[in-house]
């Protein structure tokens, strides 16, 4: 199994965005599973389940990883083919986002497109790569640093700039025979912070609030100098 891949045809697409086929899909990426096994965890009749997983394995999403004996029925194994999916721009080709549309390094819709580009073309390099066997040479670099100030990130940014810049001068060599362009991305943006979720309310906590909301309200004459 891939941990991950790029679903690029509009029809795997919407397949797998059905919530059902969605929870099915969760379900086979933990392990195989038949229909009847499935049908317990998703609350369907096994007839139903069975539809939504041809519906899944005509567009690659699951495949048989096997099949057992359960008295007279012989029962298809079924698996995801990957543990997580991706779904490219190339779905929706009419709409999809164009970074050379325009141009802005402080734009956060700029580096979304990029993002997007970056998915579909990653996603159409792995493809081909697949079909032709081969490995797909890349490289990312991840990571997060925590700015003192707007100016220190300025600065950062303008070092980085500078940085990638002279290595691209130093190793660009467009006429070389043989050569192989890439694709050079840098980002940065701010960190997602994790929603915060409230703890739930302790005994002694909610005994103490509803006496406080119990309390007969009293208004207290306000103060004011003389």
């Amino acid at each position: 199994m891939l941990d991950v891949t790029v679903i690029e045809d509009p029809e795997a697409a919407a397949v797998s965005l059905d919530p059902i086929r969605a929870r099915l899909l969760a379900e086979l990426a933990a392990g195989p599973a038949s229909a009847a096994m499935l049908a317990g965890k998703v609350g369907l009749p096994r007839q139903k389940v069975n539809y939504h997983l041809k519906a899944l394995e005509r567009h690659g999403l699951v495949e048989l990883a096997g099949e057992r004996r359960k008295g007279n029925v012989t029962e298809r194994l079924m698996r995801a083919t990957a543990a997580s999916y991706v779904i490219s721009p190339l779905a929706l080709a009419a709409v999809q986002p164009d970074p050379d549309r325009f141009r802005d390094q402080l734009s956060a819709r700029w580096l979304l497109a990029l993002g997007a580009r970056l998915v579909r073309d990653v996603g159409s390099l792995i493809t081909g790569a697949a079909k032709a066997r081969k490995r797909l040479a890349t490289y990312a670099l991840d990571g997060e640093v925590t700015f003192a100030s707007a100016a220190d990130r300025a600065a950062f940014v303008q070092e980085l700039t500078a940085g990638v810049g002279a290595l691209i001068r130093k190793y660009d060599a467009p006429d070389a025979e043989g050569g192989r362009g890439h694709r050079i991305v840098v980002a940065v943006h701010p960190t997602v912070r994790p929603q915060a979720t409230e703890a739930p309310d302790q005994p002694e906590e909610r005994d103490q609030r509803d006496q406080r909301e119990q309390r007969p309200h009293i208004d207290r004459p306000e103060l004011s100098d003389q």
